[in-house]
This record gives structure tokens, C-alpha cells and sequence, in this order.
């Protein structure tokens, strides 16, 4: 049996992985109460399983009915989405894949190599930056990764339990992440509590479908009402705001798709936000991307909100 999340697998049958790339186990976290539930119990050996080929394929399929995509064998086909005119040669994707799969080697060690304080140091900066920010301030909806020891993420703990501690008058409505299966499809859930989050697999915590009535929990997608801010995890990001995901394309689909629907609501589109360690930026050159990768507004790292779009210039 393999479990998954946002593209990445661990084989939990004993088997030899057969991966390009393997982690290893994660023994520090930050102490807290609601941080304690984030920790990692030593588990090891995660590895990457999506075939980026396939992906791709799946992502064009889903993205328009004239889009023309072999998920089965994609190197013999040309990916054309005829919508917005894009055509990319098989063999140009093919090299982007390559790109991506050195790139996402090179940053997992980086962050493997991480020092525990300077990891420490650098989450405290990050989470400051957001929770002084106006644009988290004027936010009244914000969709947030629950941050995942297992996958080495910029820590979310103290954004969450400064949404989730506030008078429920003036609380900002809370969106977050739960993946619904192999296909990158991801919904965004309303929680109230930490409580409303359940553990999963590598312990990743994630929303139950139902709250403690039985009822179903809001989806960001059926919402009356916008969402303002969404904060994002990755891999590996430019200054051009360009986003390396972890192949599994869980974030580009569900951000293609909340996009489409903001532009039939006539709603503003929302600020698109990625949180960044250091070792997460790269200096030189841009990262590679294809036309299904969505970019982001704009960086927080621990040097500063870096603005991208000019909707994160306004911001700024």
C-alpha cells in the first residue's frame, strides 16, 4: 500500500524504494502545544512515486475538452491547448521533466542538510513577516497549508492558531487542504478548530469531510464568498515567481480551477502567496515550468515579503 500527499508517496510494504530520491527521517520540530501535533513520528523514507509525464497529461485533459493529451504516452503527442493557443514539442517537456527532477534532488538535500536552529530561526522570521503583513491583516478568507515536518515545509503552526484563537466574530474564515486521490485533485476546507484536523498518513493532519455534527464542511469552491489569500507551500521558487511543486500538480489544478471560478463570480482574484525557506530560492537562473505551472504574487522569506505581480506590489 502506498499513502500520498501533494505527489508524494511512501511505501509502506517494506519494499526497497524505487524512486530517484530518498528522504530521510526528521527528528526535530518546534516545541508548542498546537506545533505538538505537527510533529513527525520518525517517519522515514518518504519518496517521490508521480510520473510528471502522466500528470501533465492529466492536467491537460482536465484543464480544456480541446485540450489533446496521451497520459499513456505523451512523448508521441503533442500537448496543445487550443483554449489559449499553447502548444509545447513532446521533447521540450521531456527536458523540462529533467530540469525539474535535478531541481527537486538538489533543494531536498539542501533542506535535509538544514540546521535545526537556522530552520527555527527562519520559520519564527517567515511567520512574522505574514502576521504582520497588511494583506494577511485585510484578509477576511485565507486558504493555508498545514505545514508537514515530513516534508520539510516553512512552519504554518503560529498563522493557524492566530486565525483559529481569534473571537469567532472576528474570526477570518480558514481554508485548508485535503487530498481526495491520486488525480491531483485537492479540495479546500473549512475548519473552526485544530480539532476539526485528522491525521493521515506520514501524520499528515488534514480536515475530516464532516464536523463534529455530521455536517459537511464548507468547501472553498462552493463558497458564497471569495477567498482573499492563499499561502503556499513548494519546493523551490524564482524571483520571478515561478513555483517548483513536488510533481504531483495537486496546487496548480486546484488554483487553475479557483481562478476560472473568481473570473465567472467577477470576484478579485486572490492574492497568491509562497513561504519560503532560504535554501528554497534559486539565485540563478528561472525555474523550469511548463503552461499548466501557476505563479505566484509574491515570496516570503526570511529576509522580507519579496512583491512580484502588481497585485503584490499594491501590497507591498
Amino acid at each position: 500500500m502506498n499513502t500520498t500527499r501533494y505527489g508524494t508517496a511512501t511505501s509502506t510494504n517494506g519494499q526497497q524504494p524505487t524512486n530517484d530520491l530518498e528522504m530521510g527521517s526528521i527528528d526535530f520540530y518546534p516545541n508548542g502545544k498546537l506545533q505538538s501535533m505537527f510533529l513527525h513520528r520518525k517517519a522515514t523514507k518518504l519518496i517521490c512515486k508521480t510520473t510528471e509525464v502522466a500528470q501533465v497529461a492529466h492536467l491537460c485533459m482536465i484543464a480544456s475538452p480541446t485540450i489533446r493529451c496521451s497520459a499513456a504516452n505523451v512523448s508521441r503527442t503533442m500537448v496543445t491547448m487550443n483554449k489559449d493557443r499553447v502548444v509545447i514539442d513532446p521533447h521540450e517537456l521531456e527536458a523540462i521533466f529533467e530540469q525539474k527532477r535535478s531541481l527537486r534532488s538538489k533543494i531536498r538535500k539542501a533542506l535535509k542538510n538544514m540546521d535545526p536552529i537556522q530552520r527555527s530561526q527562519e520559520d519564527n522570521a517567515i511567520q512574522n513577516i505574514v502576521l504582520e503583513s497588511s494583506w494577511f491583516k485585510a484578509s477576511k478568507s485565507l486558504s493555508a497549508y498545514i505545514s508537514s515536518p515530513a516534508l520539510r515545509e516553512v512552519d504554518t503552526s503560529r498563522i493557524i492558531s492566530e486565525v483559529l484563537s481569534s473571537p469567532a466574530n472576528e474570526r477570518k474564515k480558514l481554508y485548508v487542504p485535503r487530498v481526495e486521490d491520486r488525480k491531483s485533485n485537492m479540495k479546500m476546507l473549512m475548519i473552526s478548530s485544530v480539532n476539526d484536523l485528522i491525521e493521515k498518513s506520514m501524520n499528515i493532519l488534514e480536515p475530516a469531510l464532516v464536523d463534529s455534527d455530521g455536517n459537511e464542511r464548507e468547501d472553498a469552491m462552493q463558497a458564497s464568498d471569495p477567498v482573499d489569500l492563499f499561502i503556499l507551500p513548494g519546493l523551490a521558487f524564482d524571483k520571478s515567481g515561478s513555483r517548483l511543486g513536488r510533481s504531483g500538480g495537486y496546487y496548480d489544478l486546484f488554483l487553475k480551477s479557483y481562478q476560472e471560478l473568481t473570473k465567472e463570480r467577477r470576484w478579485k482574484q486572490p492574492l497568491l502567496v509562497a513561504l519560503s525557506y532560504s535554501v528554497q530560492i534559486i539565485g540563478e537562473g528561472p525555474i523550469p515550468v511548463t503552461p499548466f505551472d501557476i505563479p505566484v504574487d509574491a515570496l516570503v522569506s526570511p529576509t522580507g515579503f519579496t512583491a512580484i505581480s502588481s497585485a503584490a506590489l499594491r501590497c507591498d
